[in-house]
Formats: C-alpha cells, sequence, structure tokens
C-alpha cells in the first residue's frame, strides 16, 4: 500500500467519523441571514440556528462555502479528538462515564472514534504489516510438512494397531474387541488426516454420515482446498471482511458486559455500549501502534510494555465508568478477557463463514 493511499484512507476516516460525529455544543456561525423561516424544515427562525432541526439559518451555496465546511468539519473533529485521545488511553472510565452522564461536546463520541480508529489501524496495516500478521508461504509449508508427518505417525499408528489384531485372531492372547475398536480408530485417523491433506472426503467416510453431514463436510473440504489453492486471496478475502465488518465486534460484545453486570439497576445497556465501543477503539488503537513499533528497530521492550497494558486499561475503565472497588474491578478485568477471547472467536467465525460464501 502506497502512502497515498495511506492518506486516503486516513483521511475517509476523519470525515467518515465527522459525519456521524454529532454537532451539539459547538460555536454558532457568524448569524447573518435573511431567511425568515428555516429552510429544512420550515420553522420560524429565532436565531442563527433553528431551534428546531439545528440547521443553519443561512446556507452558502458557493464552491467555497463548500470547502470551508469540509475543513470546518475535519478540524472540529481533530480539536475534539485530541481532548478525548488523552482520556482514552490513561483515564477511560472518567471518559466513559462523562460522555454517559451527557458531556458529549468536548470529545468524539464513541462511534465517531470507532469508525476513525477503523480505518486509521487497517491503514497502518495495510501500509505496515499486521503485529498478528505471518509469512504466508511459510506457514502454508509448515502446515504441509506437519500434516505429512502426521499421517506417518497415524500409519504406523494403523500397521501397529492392524498387527496385534492379526496376533489376537490368531490365538496369541488379546482383547478381541478392544484391538477391533483400535483398529477403527487408527483408520479412521489416518481418513480425517487425508481430509486435510488432499481436500477431498473419502467416500467410506461419506457414507457413513447422514446427509446433512455430508453436505457440510463438503463444504468444508471445498474453503479448506480452496484456501489452500491460494491462500494470499484467502488472507486478503478475511482482512478485507475483517475491515467491513469491524463493527460487529460491538453487538457481540455487550452481551458479555451485561454478564458482568446482570439485572443491574444502575447499569443499561447503553452504558456497557459506550464502554465496549471506547474499549475497542482503544485496543484497535494499541494494535496499530505496536505495528508500527514493530517496523521501527529495537522496541521490543516498549511493544512488551503496550501488551501488558491491555488488561490494565479494562481494569481501569471498568473501575471508574462502573464505580467499583479494587477487587471487583480486578475480579471483572479478568472475567472480560475471557469474554473477549470468546467474541473474537465468534467474530472469526462470522468471516470464515463469509469468506468461505
Amino acid at each position: 500500500m502506497s502512502g497515498t493511499d495511506f492518506i486516503g484512507d486516513l483521511a475517509q476516516g476523519v470525515l467518515t467519523a465527522r459525519a456521524v460525529e454529532p454537532a451539539h455544543g459547538e460555536g454558532p456561525d457568524d448569524g447573518h441571514t435573511h431567511e425568515q423561516a428555516c429552510l429544512n424544515c420550515g420553522t420560524v427562525l429565532i436565531g442563527s440556528h433553528c431551534h428546531a432541526c439545528g440547521q443553519p439559518a443561512h446556507v452558502h451555496k458557493t464552491l467555497g462555502a463548500f470547502f470551508h465546511d469540509l475543513l470546518h468539519g475535519v478540524f472540529h473533529f481533530e480539536g475534539k479528538i485530541w481532548r478525548t485521545l488523552p482520556l482514552l488511553a490513561w483515564r477511560p472510565g472518567r471518559l466513559t462515564r462523562e460522555y454517559i452522564d451527557g458531556r458529549r461536546a468536548s470529545y468524539v463520541s464513541p462511534i465517531a472514534l470507532f469508525l476513525f480508529v477503523v480505518f486509521l489501524t487497517f491503514a497502518v496495516f495495510n501500509l505496515l504489516g499486521s503485529p498478528i500478521g505471518f509469512n504466508n508461504q511459510g506457514q502454508n509449508k509448515g502446515i504441509e510438512q506437519g500434516i505429512s508427518e502426521a499421517e506417518q505417525e497415524a500409519i504406523q499408528a494403523q500397521a501397529t494397531a492392524e498387527a496385534k489384531l492379526a496376533d489376537a485372531k490368531a490365538g496369541k492372547g488379546g482383547d478381541l474387541a478392544r484391538l477391533e475398536k483400535d483398529v477403527e480408530g487408527a483408520r479412521n485417523a489416518v481418513k480425517v488426516i487425508q481430509v486435510a491433506k488432499g481436500g477431498e472426503l473419502p467416500t467410506d467416510i461419506a457414507s457413513a454420515n447422514t446427509a446433512a453431514e455430508k453436505s457440510a463436510a463438503d463444504a468444508i473440504n471445498r474453503a479448506w482446498q480452496h484456501a489452500r489453492e491460494n491462500p494470499e486471496l484467502t488472507i486478503y478475502k478475511l482482512q478485507n471482511s475483517a475491515y467491513k465488518f469491524s463493527w460487529l465486534l460491538i453487538p457481540l460484545s455487550v452481551p458479555f458486559m451485561w454478564l458482568l453486570f446482570p439485572f443491574s439497576r444502575r447499569f443499561h445497556l447503553y452504558d456497557h455500549t459506550v464502554f465496549v465501543t471506547y474499549s475497542l477503539s482503544f485496543m484497535l488503537l494499541l494494535l496499530a501502534a505496536i505495528s508500527v513499533l514493530t517496523v521501527w528497530g529495537g522496541a521490543g521492550v516498549l511493544v512488551g510494555a503496550l501488551f501488558f497494558y491491555a488488561p490494565f486499561h479494562i481494569y481501569r475503565q471498568l473501575r471508574d465508568a462502573y464505580g467499583l472497588g479494587r477487587f471487583g474491578a480486578w475480579c471483572r478485568t479478568w472475567f472480560l478477557a475471557a469474554f473477549a477471547f470468546t467474541v473474537l472467536g465468534l467474530f472469526a467465525t462470522v468471516l470464515t463463514l463469509l469468506v468461505a460464501v
């Protein structure tokens, strides 16, 4: 990805975030107007803005005004974000609680910040590479080598089991029923490995399954074969799907946040949604920073520190946002960390299904 593409993605993120960022609390325009009623809703004007819908009283229709609105939107968003980011990094609980309690004009809204961070993070990943990425070709060779070694071990185990069964049938002693099960298990192990190696379902296993199971196995085999034949395309599709459907992390995470405060009368789904969205925004920024530091040599200690800071960030946000004590916040931090892996697993499953379609 070129530097121009990176700047373009970043600018798109700013503009998208600005498009959903509320304008409440922003300074008024110059107030000069010749209209007597709002051009948007028809309400009689009593000031520089319509008190019913919020539209400015005077609407400019020049090219200069168009670019003025563009620059105003970008730089006003920038002003808010420099007030938001320090709190997001060090006092996330305070940011979350103040936004929930109604202090909106001073900070970037959670969803606007999330959209901006998603654009920024994936732009960095495309430019520098993901910190959790890998060498596709090397990974593929390693998988194939591991499958081959496992196949040889399974074949050897099958031969050993069959030899013991033959001895038992020849009257040399042994539990015949148990040995027959061992042989059957060894044969199935070889066939399962052949599925991974060749991408095709053996006919004798397929005949033992129901029609639904066979259909599902065929779909999995096709997806696996496609991934083996073109791993770079598969990774590209996964990355694009993660970029487009990253918003799914929010609704997937909120129910798990509710489990930390079940049936609470103080905290509602709105509180949890704000918490989750700000938290996800910070974690994505953390990954982007790690990606940059990984490219910059000699930053191993700092990268490690950032990884360890993630659970501490969750702890601080929980404690201040929900008014918890140290023990309560500490316990919920570990539960939330476990829930995070569950959410990532669900998200990965959704992405895999989307790519396999």
